[in-house]
């Protein structure tokens, strides 16, 4: 018996991007006992919550998932449905490479993103402008902090723990540990944010004393941007709070010049590794992301030789045949997927 993992499997276009990853993991070698969730067009037409919950039911009998697009037949976001999954398995850890291939604004660009999932402003409580908490909170935090807070404000309040902050810390330094990386630098805002940030900035400085041969250092997130763009070769492994994973990992997509990022959601128990895509560009359009988010998942699986191998798989292929493999191309049809697959699996060979 091979690895049992959950293939998570669209309609259409969709499942063709699914059959075209699982078809170039197979050419690693890795034997992989796959447990496909064929959605058809009725599941799909469900509402989120139940969608979810059949997903997260398919997730926990192999504990580990390749999620390919899924177009809701509802016309809902499924971001929806990917926040749940996330949330019901505590996947705290979100692992986003920004690695380029292919010509962008960025050459020789190789890093990761580790964004804490759980916290933070995303994770926080909001109060609309006009309703009672909101005028509740401007006045409690008024007479705490001494600052006048305008009356017409809306009220965010973001929580940053000791747990959610080493948690996350402590999975970058493994992480580069593990992938032969050589520095982790800790994102944060803590000169403005003393409390919240300040206190992911003090629990960073503490796990890094464990993790003795990786370099550490930390970055204000707004001189992070200025150097992120001048230097990015300067950067290894970045670990940060929610929010700023989230854009940082955008721009980074963004200036590898693709339409989007391999990406990995890690728990404790569970793990789920889909695509990082723009909202304006559908998962479907990019069979080789999902691909490459097979290499973490293979990373993940401690197949590392196989990862490597798929990854320069990857490379060769997108390399050598850009106007093939592009997914920007108009008109890319599903025999192109197939056709991506099959050039990569003889790469492997």
């Amino acid at each position: 018996m091979g690895y049992p993992v959950t293939l998570i499997r669209g309609s259409g276009k969709d499942a063709v991007v699914a059959d075209a990853a699982q078809t170039a993991i197979d050419a690693t070698g890795v034997s992989i006992d796959w447990q496909v969730l064929d959605l058809n067009d009725e599941i799909l037409s469900s509402d989120v919550t139940p969608l979810s919950n059949y997903l997260v039911n398919g997730i926990r009998k192999t504990r580990t998932a390749l999620k390919g697009p899924l177009t809701l037949a509802s016309g809902q976001d499924p971001q929806i449905i990917d926040a749940l999954i996330q949330d019901k398995l505590a996947l705290y850890a979100n692992l986003r490479p920004a690695r380029s291939v292919l010509s962008g604004p960025f050459q020789n660009l190789d890093l990761v993103i580790v964004r804490e999932n759980t916290e933070d402003i995303y994770a926080g409580i909001e109060f609309e402008r006009t309703s009672v908490e909101a005028a509740d909170a401007r006045s409690f935090l008024s007479k705490l902090s001494g600052k006048r807070i305008r009356e017409d404000s809306a009220v965010g309040i973001k929580p940053i723990s000791v747990k959610g902050s080493g948690q996350i810390v402590e999975f970058a330094f493994n992480y580069a540990r593990l992938n032969q990386r050589h520095k982790v630098t800790a994102v944060h805002l803590a000169n403005v944010m003393m409390s919240s940030d300040g206190l992911f900035l003090e629990i960073a400085h503490e796990i890094a004393k464990e993790f003795p041969d990786i370099q550490f250092e930390d970055r204000a997130v707004s001189l992070l941007l200025m150097e992120l763009i001048q230097d990015p070769q300067a950067f290894d492994v970045l670990v940060m709070p929610n929010s700023y994973g989230d854009l940082l990992s955008h721009l980074c997509v963004g200036m590898m010049g693709e339409l989007g990022a391999p990406s990995a959601y890690i728990g404790d128990q569970y793990a789920v590794f889909d695509v990082l895509s723009p909202p304006v560009v559908p998962l479907s359009e990019n069979p080789t992301t999902l691909i490459l988010s097979g290499v973490l998942m293979l990373q993940h699986l401690g197949e590392r030789d196989a990862a490597r191998n798929l990854q320069t798989a990857v490379e060769s292929v997108m390399t050598a045949q850009t106007s093939f493999t592009s997914d920007k191309v108009p008109g890319i049809e599903p025999e192109c997927f197939r056709g991506v697959a099959q050039a990569i699996a003889q790469a492997l060979c």
